[in-house]
């Protein structure tokens, strides 16, 4: 027995040595095996950190995109700011009408009021300066057409011809649009619409030459000696008047019902193809309660500046108001303001004229 128990116990000893051997053999290739080949993780932490290398070099490239774009805008910004050009001088700049003072420092180089029944010149400034009237042309317009006794409710069309003619003017009547003359003529004086005033002057009779020859001998018939026009929308510079020969043109115009009643409309509406179309007016005074408009016509281009002739209602007299060459959008508004409260201060009084004498104002103002 106790040989028994050597033997098995050798063996034993046998056996744990051999287990302990293939222990070590196995625990060398293990740690081989992690040397040679790196962890997922560390791959995993490799990769990240490139991708936050990459992501902040793409993040300082847009910023440097960024930052050109934006000194780009700027300098954009800076050239479109020196490329601004002034607006042009009207003709009654250019001439220095505006260099001439009055009592009410008025906006417009040229003003005159007058009592219509005594031909009393109660306001006046630089009167016999002669320059571009604008869209003031429509009023002639509309008194020759009324005057021809021509069918207002005839169709007519707007064609190329009024399209070429009013080229670079905003209008919403476009070519081929149909309307009657009588809404032609609102149109024209009521909105100022420029080819709604050249289809009135192309389809008189005889055509346009014709027309503007009647608007030259209107305006001769009635005195106005330092008038002369060229077509009859007021977009020339050429089209070109007084203050005293606008009022002659305004007592004229307030003698036929129908400019009356379409120049102080406040809005209407006409068809424009398959649409009705909304059209107001250009004169914001009409729709003031203080003011009794009979007859009234706006007009601007740049060589004109602003410009307003009235005949109203103030204080019980019937006066007629011209304003030309006013600086400013608002400002042929804001100095009809000024005359009328200027006016019911002064009880209407007539103002001493410094150009020329009362007596010479009031006798320049009789036809001639």
């Amino acid at each position: 027995m106790p040989n028994i128990e050597r033997l098995i116990g050798l063996r034993l000893c046998a056996a744990a040595t051999v287990a302990l051997a293939l222990l070590a053999s196995l625990v060398p290739a293990q740690a081989a095996t992690a040397t040679d080949k790196p962890p997922a993780t560390a791959k995993a932490s490799h990769k990240s950190a490139a991708h936050k290398t990459s992501r902040k070099v793409t993040q300082k490239a847009t910023q440097k995109a960024a930052q050109r774009k934006g000194a780009h805008a700027k300098a954009g910004r800076a050239a479109h700011k020196v490329a601004i050009v002034p607006a042009r001088p009207s003709v009654g700049q250019l001439e220095g009408l505006h260099a001439v003072g009055d009592d009410l420092a008025l906006k417009s180089g040229v003003a005159l009021v007058v009592d219509e029944a005594t031909n009393e010149v109660l306001f006046s400034k630089n009167p016999n300066a002669v320059l571009p009237i604008a869209s003031i042309t429509k009023l002639m317009t509309a008194l020759v057409v009324t005057e021809a006794a021509l069918p207002m409710d005839e169709t007519l069309s707007v064609t190329q011809d009024d399209v070429d003619a009013t080229m670079g003017n905003r209008s919403r009547l476009t070519l081929g649009t149909q309307l009657t003359r009588s809404d032609m003529l609102h149109l024209a004086l009521m909105s100022s619409e420029n080819r709604a005033a050249h289809v009135l002057g192309r389809t008189y009779p005889g055509g346009l030459a014709h027309f503007v020859d009647a608007m030259n001998a209107k305006a001769r018939l009635l005195g106005m000696a330092d008038t002369r026009y060229v077509e009859p929308t007021g977009l020339s510079s050429d089209n070109r008047s007084s203050a005293q020969d606008l009022a002659r043109l305004v007592r004229a115009a307030s003698q036929q019902p129908l400019i009356r009643a379409y120049s102080t409309s406040e809005e209407a509406v006409v068809p424009v193809g398959r649409r009705q179309v909304q059209f107001r007016n250009t004169n914001g005074l009409v729709r003031n309660p203080q003011w009794d408009i009979l007859v009234q016509k706006t007009g601007y281009i740049s060589a004109a500046g602003r410009c307003l002739v009235m005949q109203a209602q103030l204080a019980g007299r019937q006066l007629i108001m011209v304003l030309l060459d006013s600086a400013g959008k608002y400002s042929r508004i804001a100095d009809a303001e000024r005359l009328r409260k200027w006016l019911g201060e002064q009880h209407l009084m007539p103002t001493t004229l410094t150009e020329f004498s009362a007596v010479s104002a009031l006798s320049a103002l009789q036809p001639r």
